[in-house]
């Protein structure tokens, strides 16, 4: 199996889990949308320094996870080009913000580690609240809400016929490669000289196969609206886990949740 074939299996593992049946998947997707922004907003609010603050935001993730049946290990190995990016981000907090902030063991620790680390826990956050959003709401539910939400139609299209293409365009690749290593058995990669052929017949086989697609969905009644998608109100189900998350990710924020549960423990 070449690396294209696993690219395509892995968009179709994201479809499969998007087709689960757990409560979650059963909760409407302007409710989903609307939990995972806040969750993102919330997050991206604290400071810098409030890492044992933020502690407490793993829950909701944790529990989601453990609710939708969706299994962490997916979420982590889909995510591995993307997260060392993210861990990145602060790598040089360290060097510029020596000043001790706090003592572990008689230990200083450095006010540049404390946000260096808050800003890696972030970025997690952020990147598995996303993930399980399209973990339990297929491309065309999640377009549906958006534009429930009054997002301009032509933003929306554009990324249904994004994901639809990166499959097209994958599956293509994946033709074109198999043929060119049959052609050249033996052979390490590809050779310089069928770069530019290659790179051509890829656009051109892509766009003939995207016009095929886009005919399709014209000929199935697809105008820029998602009516086949279910998009459906909220019910009270769907108002109820809005509400109560909303309020959690409120209480986690602005109550020291962590600090408190820390006394009552000491206590």
């Amino acid at each position: 199996m070449n690396n294209m074939d696993r690219a395509l299996r892995e968009l179709g593992e994201m479809d499969g889990l998007a087709a689960g049946q757990s409560w979650v998947h059963r909760r409407g997707p302007v409710a989903k949308l609307l939990v995972t922004i806040a969750y993102i907003a919330v997050v991206v609010s604290y400071g810098k320094y409030a890492l044992s603050s933020m502690i407490i935001m793993l829950l909701w993730p944790a529990l989601l996870f453990q609710l939708s049946g969706v299994p962490v290990s997916a979420c982590f190995r889909k995510l591995r080009f993307v997260l060392p990016l993210v861990l990145a981000v602060g790598l040089f907090n360290p060097i510029f913000d020596r000043a001790p902030m706090l003592y572990i063991g008689g230990t200083a620790i450095s006010g540049g580690t404390v946000s260096m680390l808050t800003l890696m826990l972030k970025g997690v956050l952020c990147l598995m609240a996303s993930f399980l959003m399209m973990a339990t709401t297929s491309i065309d539910a999640l377009c549906a809400a958006l534009r429930r939400l009054r997002v301009p139609s032509t933003l929306v299209t554009l990324l249904l016929l994004t994901w639809r293409y990166v499959g097209v365009m994958t599956e293509e690749l994946a033709v074109m490669t198999d043929a060119y290593h049959l052609r050249a058995p033996g052979q390490r990669g590809m050779d310089f000289s069928a770069w530019g052929s290659f790179l051509g017949q890829l656009l051109l086989r892509s766009m003939d196969r995207a016009e095929e697609l886009y005919a399709s969905m014209r000929l199935r009644g697809f105008r820029g609206e998602f009516y086949y998608a279910g998009a459906r109100r909220m019910d009270a189900a769907d108002m109820g886990y809005l509400l109560v998350c909303v309020g959690a990710f409120a209480l986690f924020r602005w109550a020291d949740v962590v600090q408190w549960l820390g006394r009552a423990l000491v206590r």
